[in-house]
């Protein structure tokens, strides 16, 4: 049974969130002044509200079913890696395109909460789609995700403008593996790219002594379910294993500023039409997500 594309829709398509009608309904989801200056400090900023329990409720159900590589929108991942595990609790599973799949996975990238903290980490602007993740580390396994710069893999787009919101369905905690951060390494610029799976501390050769020293401290983001940790594309970070006895669920939303331009001319995600080099990312597959005249 095939199932509709919701790339095709570039607006919310459930009631999930509440769409702000006015400037003063966009401002209660600002972030304050302290937690923009501590992002401009440290390149991250951890603990930001995100979901409500029922939207986690609604989320965590689709992950669970789309995590079956027979679902009937299986095809519309951009790229869906999983041990195919019939036991929930021992799934390993990171997949890319969520959003084309399931209601409440499409209209995150539209919620509120994210786009004005998206648009003010990236200094006021309009915000862009780039790619969204899904990441389920099971319980008493493996998962680590080595240190490094998303931006790494992101050199096909430029300039440097990117934001990442990774958003826990679960829990996250240093037991669980959850993320951790060189405070300060936003400035680093950018550094060779590592294996994304296997040592978490393999890029520490390619360091120098003083970076090296500020690696050797590394700040863990532990954060409740339906919180949300936002950090810039060069930030180093990482995580470790899930030595709990629950998974550790997660979903990503990858953004940049409207304007960004394609840097190559092959195709930028697996199935989508290139976006030949020089070109403004735009289009279905790049939604203006905030365009800064809704909160007039």
């Amino acid at each position: 049974m095939a199932i509709k594309d919701l790339s095709t829709v570039h607006h919310m398509v459930s009631d999930m969130f509440q769409w702000p009608k006015t400037a003063d309904e966009w401002k209660q989801y600002e972030l304050s002044k302290e937690q923009l200056e501590f992002f401009r400090a440290n390149g991250f900023i951890s603990g930001i509200p995100m979901l409500d329990a029922q939207q986690l409720d609604k989320i965590r159900a689709e992950l669970t079913a789309i995590a079956d590589p027979k679902h009937p929108g299986h095809e519309l991942f951009y790229e869906f890696h999983s041990n195919e595990s019939a036991d929930p609790n021992t799934i390993l599973f990171h997949a890319l395109g969520a959003w084309r799949i399931t209601e409440g996975l499409h209209d995150v990238l539209w919620n509120p909460r994210f786009l004005m903290a998206a648009s003010q980490l990236l200094g006021d602007s309009p915000v862009r789609f780039w790619h969204d993740q899904l990441f389920w580390k099971p319980a008493k396994q493996g998962g680590v995700v080595a240190w490094h710069q998303d931006y790494s893999y992101w050199t096909r787009t430029k300039p440097v403008a990117h934001i990442t919101c990774w958003c826990a369905l679960d829990d996250s905690t240093i037991e669980n593996g959850c993320l951790q951060y060189i405070p300060g390494s936003h400035r680093w610029g950018l550094l060779p790219k590592p294996v994304i799976a296997g040592d978490l501390q393999g890029i520490r050769n390619d360091l120098t002594a003083d970076q090296q020293k500020q690696f050797d401290h590394p700040q863990f983001a532990e954060v409740k379910a339906g919180e949300a940790i936002f950090h810039h594309s060069l930030t180093l970070h990482g995580s470790g294993t899930n030595t709990s006895p629950r998974p550790r669920r997660a979903f990503v939303i990858n953004a940049f500023a409207d304007g960004v331009v394609s840097d190559s001319n092959d195709e930028l995600l697996t199935g989508v039409p290139a976006v030949r080099r020089g070109e403004k990312m735009e289009g279905r597959f790049f939604p203006l997500l905030y365009p800064k005249s809704f909160n007039v």
